[in-house]
């Protein structure tokens, strides 16, 4: 019984504790859902964005500026993308870019397109989109970029094509602020008249010593003077100083990083030293090692979906690209196989799943695949 009455009693001074520090304490109540809006303006779940100026590159490559239509822009990392979303023909896709500006502005976000064979989303930035469009966007996000606890200060970027754009925000990083970093840019391009942001990167490398470039032709005219063929590893070790202490990041098409890879392990560059940017799903994925040799990439696949509806699928198609032309919405970011956030669960059949999907423990244990980089290769059952 006296237990319970000090318990009372202690009750009893707790609540007076309460009335006292609500009268003369801060009232944080009025702070509720705060964290939230500060995450909100560093981490959006997207942006709506309105294109202000298309800056002409090459014939087949042009930069679109955006600007925020709510008039904030969140931070990022050089070397990071946004995933824009578009509509073409009443199928709503969207395709990751690397944001080619520097992060050390936000008055606007930019992105470079280069023109694909059978591009669906480049070519209609190329030859449809207009300023005063408007779109929809993800926050910046994505790896590929600086970490100076690891990566010291002598960097190699070994870019191919329009890969060349998320070293554009790297480098217009260290240069404008003066960062303490050395950078040799290697770029490696079809023509000299192909190479994205070539003038540009010729004066930069004119005015600041910690920065170098290098230009790689591979199909040189006969007035071309510079360095041809490829990105070598013999071209490596002529061209940069100090290759014991470099950290080297490579962007470009598949074929690049199959072939620059090989040269890095042939110069005894450790792996943990080489960094590579997720590169999207190439276009010729029946040349990827593994792929089924009895199919040609032309067969069609029934997909089923949990709710009853059944759709079509090409064997040389990403099961999420089949979704979307078929009007089934996906959670989707990078489109590289990194995120997992267009993972769906695959209750039967088979798909091809290429290199460089980062599919996590969990969800091989519990069957889950990122439909960004999974190609059917029969009839399928998912759940979305």
């Amino acid at each position: 019984m006296q237990k319970f009455v000090s318990e009372i009693e202690n009750i009893q001074a707790i609540s007076t504790e309460i009335k006292i520090l609500k009268k003369n304490g801060r009232d944080y109540s009025i702070e509720k859902g705060r964290t939230g809006k500060i995450i909100d303006r560093l981490h959006p779940k997207k942006l709506n964005l309105a294109l202000s100026e298309i800056i002409e590159r090459t014939e087949d490559a042009k930069t679109f500026r955006f600007v925020s239509k709510d008039g904030y822009l969140p931070p990022f990392e050089a070397g990071q993308y946004i995933n824009v979303f578009v509509e073409i023909d009443g199928v709503r896709t969207s395709r990751p870019y690397s944001i080619s500006s520097s992060p050390k502005q936000r008055a606007y976000y930019d992105i470079t397109v280069a023109r694909i064979k059978t591009g669906f989303v480049s070519n209609y930035f190329l030859d449809n989109a207009k300023v005063g469009d408007e779109f929809e966007s993800s926050a910046p996000a994505g790896e590929f970029h600086y970490n100076p606890v690891f990566h010291g200060k002598n960097l190699v970027f070994l870019a191919g094509g329009s890969g060349i754009t998320p070293f554009m925000s790297m480098t217009k990083e260290v240069l404008d602020t003066g960062l303490d970093r050395n950078i040799h840019l290697i770029y490696g391009s079809k023509t000299e008249d192909a190479a994205i942001f070539l003038e540009e990167l010729r004066d930069l490398s004119a005015r600041h010593p910690n920065f170098e470039f290098t230009l790689v032709v591979s199909e040189p005219t006969e007035c071309y003077d510079g360095e041809s063929g490829f990105i070598t590893g013999e071209c490596i070790k002529r061209k940069v100083k100090d290759i014991e202490s470099a950290t080297f990041y490579i962007c470009g098409p598949q074929v690049m990083y199959d072939f620059c890879e090989k040269e890095l392990v042939a110069l005894g560059i450790e792996n943990k030293r080489v960094h590579q940017e997720m590169f999207g799903a190439r276009q010729d994925i029946q040349n990827e090692p593994a792929w089924p040799e009895e199919l040609s990439g032309k067969e069609e696949f029934t997909i089923k979906l949990m709710d009853g509806r059944t759709i079509k699928g090409l064997s040389s198609e990403s099961l999420l690209t089949s979704l979307e032309r078929a009007g089934v919405r996906v959670n989707v970011c990078c489109r590289s196989g990194e995120c997992s956030l267009c993972r769906v669960k695959l209750v039967s059949g088979k798909v091809f799943m290429p290199r460089g999907v980062l599919l996590r423990y969990v969800d091989e244990k519990y069957g889950y695949i990122h439909s960004c980089k999974a190609y059917p290769t029969s009839d399928l059952e998912i759940i979305l």
